[in-house]
């Protein structure tokens, strides 16, 4: 178990993952647990930021919350994710971030990010909103990005299509270049609503 700024992450045995999701949560969910048990003993934690995000990015179809969910925006944890097999950007961010807090990833390291994303090549002046996972492996070092969207995990200086607008993380809420919070998390409702959910899955104690 890891201690998550006051909370808790606890192993959900797939017993009880099954109780909550069905047995097709059990597809994504036996090899994530044997993945985590794994890492949680050999490598480095840079092969554990690539491991993570390769393993999801590869069992997780990229769909709408509109379609997955019938909602305009939904924060799924990442059991929600594994049952459906399937998540929008906020939900890989989500699960990549809590799957390297159970491996023992500081949380100062991690940051989900918004972003806007401008698409349709360097010229273009489309963006539209998206949330990646930003790695710090010192406080004032570049973040690798870890995103749905693209295999290869970058420096930020190559995402030159990405624009931040805020990160946060279960320590609070930066915003611009601010090397402190700028605000508690809990002013995000929908981070209130995952990590109650959270809690009520037994993930979090």
């Amino acid at each position: 178990m890891v201690l998550l700024a006051g909370m808790v992450l606890a192993s959900v045995s797939a017993d009880r993952a099954e109780q909550l999701y069905g047995p097709q949560v059990l597809r994504i969910y036996r090899d994530w647990q044997q993945l985590v048990l794994r890492l949680g003993r050999e490598g480095t934690e840079d092969g554990r930021i690539r491991e993570v995000n390769q393993f999801l990015n590869q069992r997780l179809r990229y769909m709408e919350d509109s379609m997955l969910w019938r909602q305009e925006d939904y924060w799924a944890t990442p059991l929600e994710s594994m049952s459906r097999g399937a998540g929008d950007c906020e939900d890989y961010a989500i699960a990549k971030y809590f799957t390297l807090r159970e491996l023992g990833v500081a949380p100062q390291k991690l940051r989900m990010v918004y972003v806007k994303a401008r698409i349709g090549g360097p010229s273009s002046t489309i963006t539209q909103a998206h949330m990646v996972l930003a790695y710090y492996a010192t406080p004032t070092a570049e973040p690798l990005v870890l995103d749905s969207l693209v295999t290869s995990i970058l420096p930020a200086s190559q995402r030159n299509d990405l624009q931040p607008v805020f990160s946060f993380n279960a320590d609070g809420i930066w915003v611009g270049n601010s090397t402190a919070p700028n605000a508690n998390v809990d002013r995000l409702t929908r981070w209130r609503q995952l990590i109650d959910k959270m809690k009520s899955e037994g993930f979090i104690n």
